[in-house]
């Protein structure tokens, strides 16, 4: 029988990363920057948690000493600080110096993986491990141990068994959309995206915006990099973990029609159909279980299919994304 009560709480875990990720790439898009670089900022944003834990854990006599504030607040300034860089670094070569931004973004993805990989294998190397990975089971505890009680039930199982990143993910997504719907400050950044020559000429600084909206959605989506290691893999690193959940975190951007409170389903939905194949029996045909891996892609792909031919104005994507601003062209 199909365990729902089991299956839920997987694909919200795993459908984590993609609402950092999505919700950080949205904010970005919102302003008309188009960051590919997104695989690579969480990747960026994992490993510079997984730095800053590593040392605190080596930093200490006794790991029974270790404090609770500075086990969590270590590794996230980490990733704050790691995915921020990547950001500024994205917005210097598009924003500043009109770089491509697709040829950007896929650049950043490939320097952040190569990144994490190098500094990740270092690690490796420094703690003696005999396998190609390192555990950081200290600090990763108060990440993934549950916020509130988790003894209630199939109710407490669903909605009370997660860790404090969890529900960070879930809030950040729906003041994003609280911000981007109800604000001045949203409204000004919607039309920078939309037409930032009609924004400028109404005196919105178009750079800042696009600075600011894409460092910190590099910081969201770099969360998402810390949770995936610190919560999900419970502080176990290994070099090429992530997969593709980078991609898919930009892929469920389209699914969710740039709308981040939407995505909070959306990203439980994905999580659900990344996992889908471990619960429905394939029997010994291994092609079914591709299939069932498909899912995520093939949804993907249809529901761009389905918004195109619609051609609603509030389904398609900011209309200057992608493309960028010469100001003497106004």
């Amino acid at each position: 029988m199909f365990d729902i009560i089991s299956f839920i709480p997987r694909a919200v875990v795993q459908g984590i990363p993609l609402l950092f990720g999505s919700t950080g790439e949205i904010l970005t898009e919102k302003s008309g920057n188009l960051n590919l670089g997104i695989p690579g900022i969480m990747y960026v944003g994992g490993i510079c948690g997984v730095i800053g834990s590593f040392f605190y854990e080596q930093s200490l006599a006794d790991k029974a000493d270790i404090n609770g504030f500075l086990a969590i607040a270590i590794p996230l300034l980490c990733c704050l600080l790691g995915s921020l860089l990547m950001g500024l670094l994205y917005c210097f070569l598009t924003v500043t110096l009109r770089a491509n931004q697709n040829v950007t973004g896929l650049a950043m993805t490939t320097f952040g993986v190569g990144v994490g990989n190098f500094f990740g294998g270092s690690l490796i190397k420094l703690s003696g491990a005999e396998v190609p990975s390192i555990a950081l089971s200290s600090t990763s505890y108060y990440f993934h141990r549950p916020l509130f009680a988790d003894n209630l039930g199939w109710f407490g199982d669903i909605f009370l068994s997660y860790g404090f990143m969890v529900y960070l993910a879930l809030a950040i997504a729906l003041i994003l959309a609280y911000v981007m719907n109800h604000t001045r400050t949203g409204l000004h950044l919607r039309a920078v995206g939309e037409n930032p020559n009609t924004a400028d000429a109404a005196s919105i600084n178009v750079t800042r915006y696009k600075y600011t909206a894409t460092c910190i959605g590099s910081m969201i989506a770099g969360l998402g990099g810390l949770y995936y290691v610190m919560d999900y893999a419970s502080g176990v690193w290994s070099n090429n973990a992530f997969g593709d959940r980078g991609w898919l975190a930009i892929a469920l951007v389209i699914f969710t029609i740039w709308r981040s409170n939407v995505g909070v389903l959306a990203s439980i939905l994905f999580g659900g159909l990344y996992i889908l194949h471990m619960y429905i029996p394939t029997g010994a045909n291994p092609a079914m279980k591709e299939l069932y891996k498909m899912l995520p892609y093939i949804v993907t792909i249809v529901v761009l299919c389905f918004t195109s031919l619609r051609k609603k104005r509030e389904d398609q994507p900011p209309q200057s994304l992608g493309l960028p601003y010469f100001r003497e062209e106004r």
